[in-house]
């Protein structure tokens, strides 16, 4: 077992979003997270991102804990809603900024793998929205961390592009990795099943109300 997922709540406002949520994925291992809107898949992910801190339990990525922010974010990399592409900067240039950023120097295989050297100078600006997720998702494939936290990962792609993704996907498990992927695409990848429920109420004691609002 690689991440350990183990009794983690997240509060905000004194609202509880996330409560006692445990789970494992082992390497070579995907994890679908399911369940209806406003669950808190989201959260989750970008809590084990380090985006929103969590409230109590704990998350364990091999030897590193969520504890260890620097340490549990060097072995993943986390793909949102956003597709995290630069307007002003050509696809070619936003694929660059990402090697450096990652520090690899191998971009032919996230080329190929999203068919983005047909549009490699045109300002990501300008592209449609199913080009922009390509490109987002070919920083997946520079990145080259273990563990992949994928948020709707298929919004916005055609069938030839979701394929891509799906072989990207598996190619990435074959290697070892892991990916914890919240969709509503029941055939994207062969996995294993996380399903979220929501948190229990917090019960109010009626002793605490004051009659005068009553």
């Amino acid at each position: 077992m690689n991440l350990v997922v183990k009794n983690l709540s997240v509060s905000r406002n004194d609202t509880r979003v996330l409560h006692k949520v445990s789970f494992t994925c082992a390497s070579g291992e995907a994890t679908i997270l399911r369940g209806p809107n406003g669950v808190g898949k989201t959260t989750l992910l970008r809590t084990l991102a380090g985006f929103i801190p969590s409230s109590s339990g704990t998350a364990n990525l091999f030897q590193s804990s969520l504890e260890d922010r620097d340490a549990f974010q060097s072995n993943l990399v986390y793909f949102g809603h956003l597709d995290a592409v630069k307007a002003q900067m050509t696809v070619s240039e936003n694929i660059r900024f990402w090697a450096k950023l990652y520090g690899q120097d191998d971009i032919s295989t996230a080329f190929k793998s999203f068919d983005l050297n047909s549009i490699k100078d045109r300002l990501a600006g300008k592209c449609s929205a199913g080009q922009k997720r390509r490109l987002g998702l070919a920083r997946l494939l520079i990145a080259k961390r273990s563990l992949w936290l994928l948020d709707e990962p298929t919004v916005s792609l055609d069938d030839t592009s979701r394929h891509a993704l799906k072989t990207a996907i598996e190619s990435h498990l074959s290697d070892g990795g892991m990916a914890v992927i919240a969709t509503h695409d029941a055939d994207l990848v062969s996995a294993k099943t996380f399903q979220m429920t929501p948190p229990p109420q917090v019960e109010i004691d009626d002793a605490q109300w004051d009659e005068a609002v009553l």
